[in-house]
């Protein structure tokens, strides 16, 4: 007798999904026709994405023996994603590679060092808009390692952020400064990690959850030995409830389907100016009669977040002209 069942998909490997379900985990297949279907329009170049990822809802039906099959991945609310790689080494193409790096997460912490490596602010602005742009409802900045700095030099590196309105944690794995809130904010959620090398990313989640650091650790190293492994994502349980995932693919993102005159609408504090520039066809680089451009003079809007804008519509106009330029 077939067990029809729904779950959250926890794991993907090797075209395995672990699937938990109120019954508890299932290890699951795509079904055929599903595969078929994906292949089908693969072919007629309707989609590029990834069909089943961590986070996805699905219904599955469980055999006498165990063994799952997925019969549907529900809709997906939101998608956390970036530019997938194209064929033959030809780079990004935003318009129709997607992968998914993680489905329907309640929000994004974004891990940077304060010190010991500096904080680089432009991969933080990048991984905001990509956030941003994925309607994530919640994103929160854990500034770490405030063992090394004083806390107000980290509030001049990082004050910025709270001062647009993203939460800052000011955390520490060594001291356990803003563990205990960062624990808070993890509690009941599927939330997604990002966190470059040496951030001290992995001692916070041990901080968190003993024994946490570790497994996320083991998961990145085993998918980033070499560019022919299998991709491996996972959902790891949290003992007070909520899910937590760090995937190699979220440390360098390629923004997904961005488009240039767009992007501003993607750093928060520009939002409120936007449709009030002279032109309305506005870049904010130098036209006469920019709004943005006045608040930057005026000092409402910083010249650093200014600047990342500044560097990421030139990165997004190139590669829209690279893609103009193959079709």
């Amino acid at each position: 007798m077939t067990d029809r069942r729904e779950g959250l998909v926890i794991k993907t490997q090797s075209g395995f999904f672990t699937v938990q379900t109120d019954q508890g985990p299932v290890v699951c297949e795509l079904r055929g026709r599903l595969k078929e279907e994906y292949r089908r329009r693969k072919a007629l170049e309707e989609v590029w994405t990834d069909i089943c990822t961590i986070g996805d809802r699905v219904r599955i039906s469980v055999g006498s023996s165990g063994v799952g099959l997925i019969d549907a991945v529900l809709p997906r609310v939101r998608a956390l994603s970036r530019a997938a790689p194209s064929p033959q080494g030809r780079g990004y193409n935003p318009l129709d590679r997607e992968q998914v790096i993680i489905a329907n997460p309640d929000q994004a912490i974004f891990v940077f060092s304060i010190a010991d490596p500096a904080p680089s602010l432009r991969k933080l602005d990048r991984l905001l808009v990509a956030a941003e742009a994925a309607q994530i409802p919640s994103i929160v900045i854990s500034a770490n390692k405030l063992d090394l700095v004083d806390e107000d030099e980290a509030r001049e590196v990082f004050g910025l952020y709270e001062d647009i309105g993203y939460p800052v944690l000011y955390t520490s794995a060594v001291t356990d400064a803003g563990v205990d809130e960062l624990r808070v904010v993890l509690t009941g959620k599927v939330s997604v990690l990002a966190g470059s090398s040496g951030v001290g990313k992995s001692s916070l989640l041990n901080a968190v959850q003993p024994g946490l650091g570790l497994a996320v650790k083991q998961v990145s190293a085993a998918t980033t030995k070499g560019r022919h492994t299998t991709r491996h994502s996972e959902l790891f349980a949290l003992q007070g409830g909520g899910y937590v995932a760090d995937t190699p693919g979220i440390r360098s993102i390629a923004l997904w389907n961005v488009e240039p005159q767009e992007l501003d609408g993607y750093f928060v504090e520009m939002r409120p100016y936007i449709g009030r520039c002279q032109f309305s066809d506005c870049t904010h680089f130098d036209e006469p009669g920019c709004a943005i451009v006045e608040a930057v003079e005026d000092n409402t809007i910083t010249f650093e977040r200014y600047e990342s804008y500044l560097r990421l519509r030139e990165e997004i106009e190139e590669l829209y002209w690279a893609t103009d330029s193959r079709s």
